[in-house]
């Protein structure tokens, strides 16, 4: 059987594309207008709403909900966010504390809101793990788990290769670290659902319709503009299409692969009953699941970014390049060789946002009423909430309904972060340091040095990726 490559991703395969809701019609006015109809947008739309239920809200998006990585992710809904550790240097190690604790709490919020709203999106908390299959693997690891557990992560487990064994037989696995701040997702179920309530709840969301320029009070699209004292962008890897954005946050690429469904004496020679989200502590790594019918889904980098930041609106951008495809089977093969030969089903890519200096941000400008929240590194489908969350309590606070709470005085409420640079130096800069990335993979692979290649640890310097 041929793999099939694009047509968004497996979860919409799986799924079928929705029904198109109507564009907008027209010039109007809102009290909040949200642009992009993904994780972000929908969970601001549906906290502000349960909050002011007289809000007249506008949701516009591009395509339809969940075009872009709200519905082509891996399905990992953790505890994880992108600069955390930059924060902890910036505003002191218990503001980081804060936060972390605030993401493990947010994977708690979306298991209970799902099912306070009847959203079934395949949800099973089964924790995270992360093994480690090279020396040099399991010595990050070990300081890895270390530093979770300073930031109060005291229910993360250090597992050896017997008991990591136990919960899923990775070949060659020396340890790993679980922590039960994580669940499998299906991603669209989960947009789907979300756009679902947020409309039964009096939200209006206009599809098809892609916002070329923000400013404040004003989204404007080909259809019409739609004037409100709050315009807030929930757009991520998209970002880069924006008049204004296109050094903003850099499109990066990912891709994905799943397989047909296994047999159960495959699953027998696995293990993984506990259906734990996988990872590995690869410079260029890569993150599983296991889907509620028995396939294993599997992502990692494959072609990171294209020139100009064009992935974000390339027609053919949820194809995967036949090289991707192979790497991404070799990956899975690594993990579990008795799986080699199995037909892949599907193969598909999309971008994800990643700002300068890797850190996740929140932000209401209250001088203009203009907001954003993104720039996930490919840890939002959690982080979108916990973001969601916090725009409402900013725009609360700013129209005088409320003062600062526990999550607008988080550290990463209104962080700045300076421009990628300009073509050519953002695509030659991406490229060498995924090469580097692969190349200090292969090395620790091949030669089982205890440390990190030191060609990785300068790519993390200078990438600002640490």
């Amino acid at each position: 059987m041929s793999t099939v490559n694009g047509g968004i991703s497996f979860w919409y395969a799986q799924e079928g594309t929705p029904a198109p809701r109507e564009p907008l019609p027209g010039d109007t006015t809102a009290d909040v207008c949200v642009v992009g109809g993904g994780y972000t947008g929908l969970w601001t739309a549906y906290y502000l709403k349960k909050a002011v239920p007289f809000l007249n809200i506008i949701v516009l998006e591009g395509k339809f909900c969940g075009y872009g990585a709200s519905g082509r992710n891996g399905g990992w809904l953790y505890n994880g966010i992108a600069g955390r550790d930059r924060y902890a240097k910036r505003h002191g190690h218990d503001a980081a504390v804060r936060l972390q604790q605030a993401m493990n709490d947010t994977v708690t919020e979306v298991i209970k809101v799902t099912a306070d709203e009847h959203i079934d999106a395949d949800i099973h908390q089964g924790g995270v793990l992360e093994v480690a299959y090279t020396p040099a693997q399991l010595a990050r690891l070990k300081a890895f788990h270390s530093v979770e557990i300073a930031f109060g992560e005291t229910d993360r487990e250090l597992l050896g290769a017997r008991a990591t064994a136990e919960r899923v037989r990775v070949t060659g696995a020396v340890g790993s670290t679980w922590t039960p701040h994580g669940a499998r997702i299906h991603p669209v179920k989960l947009v789907r659902g979300l756009a679902a309530t947020v409309e039964a709840l009096g939200v209006t969301i206009h599809e098809s319709t892609p916002v070329t320029d923000i400013k404040p009070k004003h989204a404007v699209t080909p259809y019409g503009t739609v004037r409100a004292p709050y315009i807030l962008r929930c757009t991520e890897g998209f970002t880069a299409s924006l008049k204004g954005h296109k050094r903003t946050w850099l499109p990066m690429n990912s891709s994905m692969i799943v397989t047909d469904p296994l047999p159960p004496d495959v699953w027998d020679a696995i293990g993984w009953t506990g259906r734990e989200t996988l990872g590995d502590l690869a410079h260029a790594y890569t993150y599983a699941q296991r889907t509620a019918d028995d396939r294993i889904a599997l992502g990692g980098r494959g072609v990171p970014y294209r020139y100009g930041s064009r992935a974000a609106t390339a027609l053919n951008a949820d194809r995967t390049h036949p090289a991707t495809i192979e790497a991404l089977r070799s990956a899975l093969t690594r993990l579990f060789p008795t799986l080699a030969g199995t037909p892949i089903a599907h193969a598909w890519s999309g971008v994800l946002g990643v700002p300068r200096d890797w850190c996740a941000t929140v932000t209401l400008d209250r001088s203009t009423g203009l907001g954003w929240a993104g720039g996930y590194v490919g840890s939002g489908v959690a982080t979108a909430n916990l973001a969601a969350r916090t725009l409402r309590d900013l725009i609360q606070q700013d129209s005088g309904q409320c003062g600062p709470t526990d999550l607008t005085t988080l550290p990463w409420v209104n962080h700045k972060v300076r421009l990628w640079e300009p073509e050519p130096l953002r695509w030659l800069g991406v490229h060498t340091l995924y090469a580097a990335y692969r190349t200090a993979d292969h090395r620790e692979t091949t030669t089982h040095t205890p440390t990190t290649a030191p060609i990785a640890t300068l790519a993390n310097r200078i990438s600002g990726r640490h």
